[in-house]
């Protein structure tokens, strides 16, 4: 059967140019038998049929200084369109809250905060081992810039500091739902920080080589200034856990 490269299928089912059909593939928001269309150079059959995802991003607050969005998997916090400047970045298939300062002087403010780490940070992660008490990980982080960056512990001079807690909160089976805290904000700090020690987020292929329908870690609380934004839990994660009757307001 004749075949070409997924982008231009996408460009001539959709009416579009190559470059935005390979956007869209990149972006996360290509589906193929229901799964993300991940390699938009690759071959597929030229009867092949794609089905666009469409993110809905909610808006959990906005006032004068700024706008916290709700963000899903599989858009990058970077493609968020609005015009203002982004504070914060979640990883492509991590959901939850991204922030936006709306003016100069908060956008310099809101900055200085992260860099003093004053930011107060947490995440709800899914791992795949039963974890039965809280630990803190304090490992040095490298990350390797490049087309997709790639993080590891090490202890070479340009390794930055980084801080991650975390704290079991329901045990399912062999699984566990994690409260993680961060003070630091490197890429990819949660998954190498758990990874480091034995603890794979299911979803996370590209450290633990876990395979799951999303990756399982979601920013559900974030605390700048006098600002305490929070999102409820992903619908997705109550797949794992039988949370009926269970008041999951203590995360917070």
């Amino acid at each position: 059967m004749k075949q070409d490269k997924a982008y231009k299928l996408l460009a001539i089912q959709e009416g579009i140019s190559n470059s935005a059909a390979k956007e869209l593939i990149d972006l996360g928001l290509v589906m193929h038998g229901g799964k993300r269309l991940e390699i938009a150079r690759g071959l597929m059959p030229v009867n092949t049929i794609f089905k666009l995802a469409k993110p809905e991003l909610s808006v959990l607050f906005e006032d004068e200084n700024l706008l916290a969005i709700n963000k899903p998997i599989g858009i990058a916090s970077e493609h968020i369109k609005n015009n203002y400047t982004l504070l914060n970045r979640l990883d492509k298939d991590t959901s939850g809250i991204v922030l936006f300062a709306k003016n100069e002087e908060f956008l310099k403010a809101a900055k200085n905060e992260y860099k003093k780490e004053r930011v107060q940070k947490l995440y709800l992660a899914i791992t795949n081992k039963i974890v039965s008490e809280g630990m803190e990980i304090d490992e040095p982080i490298l990350t390797i810039k490049g087309k997709s960056a790639f993080s590891k512990i090490s202890n070479s001079e340009n390794a930055k500091y980084a801080y991650t807690r975390l704290e079991p909160l329901i045990i399912e089976g062999k699984k566990t739902l994690l409260k993680v805290q961060i003070a630091t904000g490197r890429t990819h700090q949660i998954r190498v920080h758990l990874n480091s020690v034995g603890l794979g987020i299911l979803g996370d292929v590209k450290y633990s080589k876990i395979i799951s329908s999303r990756l399982m870690l979601h920013c559900a609380r974030t605390k700048i200034f006098d600002y305490d934004i929070k999102t409820p839990m992903p619908n997705d994660f109550h797949k794992d856990f039988d949370l009926k009757g269970i008041n999951l307001d203590f995360l917070f």
